[in-house]
């Protein structure tokens, strides 16, 4: 293959990749560009290397979901989760831009301070799931309408459940209950089987528990239907950083 000259690859750089978005050397040499173009471009002050192997062009206000895209692609199923996925499927309770983002994934992750420093975010990695198999997993991942072709966020089903195993760390009671309250329409099917597979004793019972205070679902056709994990039969107790006692019957 032919080289070009650094010039040429320079303008080639420049029309084809995105100004808002991350890119890696991976990116870099399908365009012909070699890591040692790279770092030339980069001391020239044509590109900016914002972390380890990673480049954007300078002074570039990089977008939120392609910062994202581009992790998604470097961790295995991450995706935004809890909250911050109800959010771009449209539940929202007085939640601001600036609120951190939410991002799950299946391995333990580090978020790289080029991300943070622009978008406050925490990564969480607990099992929480015990898939039956792979099909529930990915059908409860998709691109929400509006966003960024790609962006992999949980569904709403999937997401109330990150959002209430967070209960008591990283998300209040409270909010967590005004956000579950705008909840609708959740497919039945869904929750039941997410709910049979789900390792947090304390999201399932939570879910039941406002699901009979919001009518968001039939709690005792889900009973019927799915061998829904609550643990024993005992009322189960814990309390939360903020001091509050949390006790939970087993359906609610």
């Amino acid at each position: 293959m032919v080289q070009l000259p650094r010039h040429n690859l320079l303008k080639r750089l420049q029309t084809e990749l995105p100004r808002d978005v991350p890119f890696d050397l991976s990116v870099l040499r399908r365009l012909g560009i070699s890591n040692q173009d790279a770092s030339y471009y980069a001391k020239q002050g044509w590109l900016e290397r914002i972390g380890h192997g990673v480049y954007a062009f300078p002074n570039a206000e990089l977008a939120v979901h392609g910062m994202v895209n581009f992790l998604q692609t470097r961790v295995e199923r991450l995706h935004v989760g809890g909250r911050s996925a109800l959010s771009l499927q449209g539940v929202r309770h007085n939640l601001g831009s600036n609120r951190t983002l939410v991002l799950w994934g299946n391995t333990r992750y580090s978020l790289p301070e080029w991300f943070v420093s622009r978008q406050p975010a925490r990564y969480v990695s607990a099992a929480l799931f015990e898939w039956p198999d792979v099909d529930l997993a990915r059908a409860t991942l998709t691109t929400p309408p509006g966003v960024t072709d790609g962006l992999c966020a949980s569904t709403p089903e999937r997401a109330a459940i990150e959002m209430l195993y967070d209960v008591g760390t990283n998300e209040s009671l409270e909010e967590a209950r005004n956000v579950f309250e705008g909840l609708r329409n959740f497919r039945k099917d869904v929750v039941g089987k997410l709910l049979a597979c789900c390792t947090s004793v304390k999201a399932v019972r939570l879910f039941l528990t406002w699901s009979r205070e919001t009518e968001l679902v039939d709690v005792e056709l889900l009973r019927e239907r799915f061998p829904l994990r609550v643990g024993s039969s005992a009322r189960w107790m814990h309390r939360l950083n903020d001091g509050t006692l949390l006790t939970l019957k087993p359906y609610g």
